[in-house]
């Protein structure tokens, strides 16, 4: 289970943030059995959802196996004892008091939940249940059996991933449409927390489009109780039906003493959809900067400034129109306030990322703002962190066209190098493009150290989805000599 501190959310009070999550959608599914009528004012009988619901959630094990790395530590004594004898005393050359060596990692397990949303194996989960996994295992409902699965798509920022197993006939869970969520109705929290399995949780939604920073935005937030293990567990309805992924807590003591947070069923139904054509998730951008009318007006006004009239307390104000964003396309300005996209109003900045994420690049959508408390309204067309509307995939080690492997210690004490990645061939791609010979010795990428294939995977996934799609490689050519080069993985 992830942890994050917050610094901000509650005034003078720092809290741990803790991620978790949930399924995704099959929205084919007949529509579940009515659950039983309840008279107003009598207890809600939630049986009917723990049933329809526990059958749907999995236990998920990741495991990361031991590798061997190369760590830096610093010798303060390096420089100062410098051995002019060749290792006699067991140093080597001066280097700033810097030094190397291998180290094995110890093999390393974690749990979670996720959710079954379609009959022939596809799982929803959270990220970073899967994130860096070697291997992993699913066990359905009741220990009744268990399947290894591979990943088809995760993303970091949603914290959404989809994994496979090859499996028939198993009970998915009926997808509900979040946006038809209300504030005080019943909900469930289904999944495995604190390794005790098949546990249901009950509360309410707490509030909509909670907005948690950088990160997931637009959540459900709910007081049913979520801890450790609940990660890629549903957040269900009276009926049984998913409308959430159960995603982080805000607590201050990194268990159930706080509110839990989930991601909408909207915004997964579409991340789902892409992890199945693309691979990967194709995120929308409007291309402003800023934030709800209300909390800028208020912050203001706590600091004694004067602020203008918008017309209005609901809204997004902008603060900063991103140069070629759409949103500069379309011809928004700073402080102009958006109150509705897409059919939809817009009343803070949850709302509005909540809206955003479930398009795509390339999607038109019509934007209603005020200017100087005038309203007015026009269609821009979305764009992705590149500044386009193409498809956005993960770049794959393939599309650079070479072979690599790690230095070997001889190389290492050859070459004067404590790390590195030789290209071992050079058949085509980007290397080639870019002029990169065989024998080339990679040690940077975008300012990232390479010891492993891994790093240079990493390395190339993260620049292919980024604003600027380029790897700045530093390395050592095979005479020795130090080169740099620029590897566009665009197109």
């Amino acid at each position: 289970m992830m942890k994050k501190i917050v610094k901000s959310f509650m005034p003078a009070v720092y809290m741990f943030v803790v991620a978790f999550s949930a399924a995704s959608c099959n929205q084919t599914q007949a529509a579940a059995p009515a659950a039983p009528a309840v008279a107003p004012g009598q207890p809600v009988d939630l049986t009917y959802a723990a049933e329809k619901s526990l059958p749907s959630v999995v236990y998920i094990k990741s495991v990361v196996n031991s590798k061997v790395q190369t760590v830096e530590y610093s010798d303060p004594f390096e420089d100062f004892f410098s051995d002019p004898f060749g290792g006699f005393f067991g140093r080597g050359q001066g280097n700033n008091g810097k030094r190397q060596r291998q180290v094995q990692t110890p093999k390393r397990a974690a749990a979670g939940s996720g959710v079954i949303i379609s009959a022939d194996g596809y799982i929803v989960t959270n990220n970073h249940v899967v994130d860096g996994a070697d291997e992993l295992t699913v066990t359905l409902n009741e220990n009744s059996k268990e399947y290894s699965a591979r990943i088809i798509g995760a993303d970091a920022t949603t914290d959404l991933a989809l994994i496979k197993i090859d499996a028939k006939n198993l009970p998915a869970i009926v997808i509900a449409n979040s946006d038809d969520v209300k504030v005080g109705e019943w909900v469930l929290a289904v999944g495995n927390p604190l390794g005790l399995n098949n546990t249901v949780t009950a509360g309410i939604v707490s509030a909509k489009a909670r907005s948690m920073g950088q990160g997931v935005s637009s959540m459900i937030q709910t007081d049913a109780a979520i801890n450790q293990g609940n990660s890629g567990g549903a957040l269900v309805n009276t009926r049984g039906e998913l409308i959430g992924i159960n995603a982080m807590i805000y607590s201050q003591t990194g268990s159930n003493i706080g509110y839990g947070f989930a991601i909408p069923t909207a915004i997964m139904n579409k991340a789902v959809d892409d992890f199945k054509k693309y691979g990967s998730y194709q995120r929308a951008m409007i291309g402003i900067q800023g934030g709800s009318v209300k909390d800028y007006v208020d912050a203001m006004k706590d600091q004694d400034k004067d602020v203008q009239d918008y017309g209005t307390m609901e809204g997004v104000r902008i603060d900063k129109v991103v140069e070629d964003g759409a949103a500069a396309d379309a011809g928004l300005e700073k402080e102009d306030v958006i109150t509705e996209v897409a059919g939809k109003k817009v009343k803070t900045m949850g709302d509005l990322q909540a809206i955003i994420a479930q398009k795509r690049p390339g999607d038109k959508v019509v934007v209603k703002y005020l200017r100087n408390k005038k309203e007015k309204s026009v269609e821009l067309t979305l764009k992705n962190a590149q500044g386009t509307t193409k498809v956005v995939k993960d770049a794959d080690l393939d599309v650079l066209g070479g072979q690599f492997r790690v230095l070997t210690d001889a190389q290492k004490k050859e070459l004067q190098l404590s790390y590195g990645l030789q290209v071992t061939k050079v058949s085509g791609g980007k290397l080639r493009e870019a002029g990169i010979p065989q024998g080339f010795i990679i040690q940077r990428v975008n300012d990232e150290s390479i010891k492993s294939i891994d790093d240079l995977q990493d390395a190339v996934k993260k620049a292919s989805t980024s604003k600027e799609p380029v790897l700045y490689i530093q390395g050592v050519m095979p005479t020795g000599k130090k080169a740099y080069f620029a590897v566009d993985l665009q197109n």
